[in-house]
């Protein structure tokens, strides 16, 4: 009899996966969802094919947090290259413009490419999982369709100018969600007047993670046993992944209220309005919405 039951197990928490190249984010998730046998699976954050690096997937009712994560800043290792334009932004696509870069020093695109630090107004690319009347882009993009986007605001903390050589230029960038780093390497070329396009992409930061605290896919497989005791042991708790959002215990009363949907009053203070509820116990029970008055409203819970 197979150790595993077929509609998967109860199991909550968040896998901090090393995503390879090669592999769409979709196809990651659903590989960890079988290797842990797990009853419901999501990832938070997805990244393109071409790119690789931190992608938490929320196992069971950690899903309900993924939203949550979502809202932090990231951080990516970039490498363009300047002089093409591609239709995907990336080398996985085809050269749509050719220009000359040859004459351009280094100082010339450090400063060009530091223009770009602070608040910024960026247009997503036609290849991106956003959504016209229900119909991703990338979608529409393959059909030979393209549709006017308007530039949305996002923000570039720190831009940490590597080095440049032979055309290629090399960062670290830390940005606010929402930022396409295809589309700050196009941008960054189209300003030196010479376009450009990314030819390696990492996830090196997400929120409060570092890629040093991810696992690959590869070392997950050598630690499957029957009792998964080992893969479990790489599944972390749910609020341990929101350290950015105050905690807030109830007593026994507010507990059984907030289960049932109902609002309730808390002499806690806080300066969120989103806020981690615990019980009496300290058990995680989700996520609640606190308004000035002190009243906490269920939002996302875990029951």
């Amino acid at each position: 009899m197979s150790r595993r039951n077929p509609k998967g197990r109860d199991i909550n928490g968040i896998v901090l996966l090393d995503k390879d190249t090669g592999l769409s984010s979709n196809a990651a998730l659903q590989k960890v969802k079988r290797l842990f046998s797990a009853k419901k699976a999501g990832h938070t954050g997805s990244l393109d094919p071409l790119a690789s690096g931190i992608l938490p997937i929320c196992l069971g009712q950690a899903t309900k947090v993924a939203q949550f994560l979502l809202d932090d800043n990231k951080r990516y290792f970039v490498r363009g290259k300047l002089g093409e334009n591609t239709d995907t932004l990336d080398c996985e696509g085809e050269v749509v413009q050719t220009q000359e870069h040859k004459h351009l020093s280094e100082a010339t695109i450090k400063k060009a490419t530091m223009s770009f630090v602070g608040d910024i107004l960026q247009i997503p690319p036609m290849y991106s999982a956003l959504k016209k009347d229900g119909q991703p882009l990338y979608k529409l993009a393959r059909q030979g369709i393209e549709i006017e986007r308007p530039p949305r605001p996002v923000t570039i903390h720190n831009i940490d100018f590597i080095s440049y050589d032979k055309g290629i230029i090399t960062l670290d960038v830390s940005c606010s969600k929402g930022t396409y780093i295809r589309s700050l390497i196009q941008d960054i070329g189209n300003q030196l007047g010479c376009g450009a396009h990314v030819i390696e992409l990492r996830r090196t930061g997400f929120a409060h993670i570092d890629i040093s605290e991810t696992i690959k896919f590869s070392e997950l497989e050598t630690l499957v046993t029957e009792d998964f005791k080992s893969l479990d042991a790489y599944i972390f708790p749910s609020e341990q992944m929101l350290p950015n959002i105050q905690n807030v215990s109830l007593d026994v009363q507010q507990t059984i209220d907030i289960k049932y949907g109902r609002s309730i009053l808390s002499e806690q203070k806080t300066e969120q309005h989103t806020v981690k509820l615990f019980d009496p116990q300290q058990q995680f029970l989700g996520i609640g919405e606190l308004t000035p008055d002190g009243v906490i409203a269920p939002k996302r819970l875990f029951v």
